[in-house]
């Protein structure tokens, strides 16, 4: 396998994203990507995915349709604009380092 991984950003991958994106992949695909972890990340619970993943096609499972090279990180399948702009603001300092108890100050 080339050095690149076949979807964006696997070094930084979450097992579940992990375990979400490589269910397109054909057996050698799988293979390379227990290969690049084992040579530059070595994450024991994504290893473990993969082996699985692997022993699954191994047990006769086909990979899903799909291109996950196209697959975004995150996000909604519907694309909210979500942002840290739209977070709430902080509220004021507790009094005396105490939370008030009731409502109202």
């Amino acid at each position: 396998m080339a050095d690149t991984p076949p979807f964006p950003d696997f070094d930084h991958a979450t097992v579940e994203t992990v375990k979400h994106r490589i269910r397109s992949l054909e057996r050698d695909e799988v293979q390379g990507l227990l290969d690049h972890e084992r040579a530059h990340s070595s994450r024991m619970p994504v290893i473990e995915v993969l082996r699985t993943r692997l022993a699954e096609l191994d047990d006769g499972a086909t990979p899903s349709g799909g291109d996950q090279r196209e697959a975004r990180e995150g996000g909604t399948s519907h694309g909210s604009p979500v942002s840290p702009d739209g977070a709430a603001q902080p509220g004021p300092p507790d009094r005396h380092g105490l939370r008030q108890v009731t409502w109202g100050g």
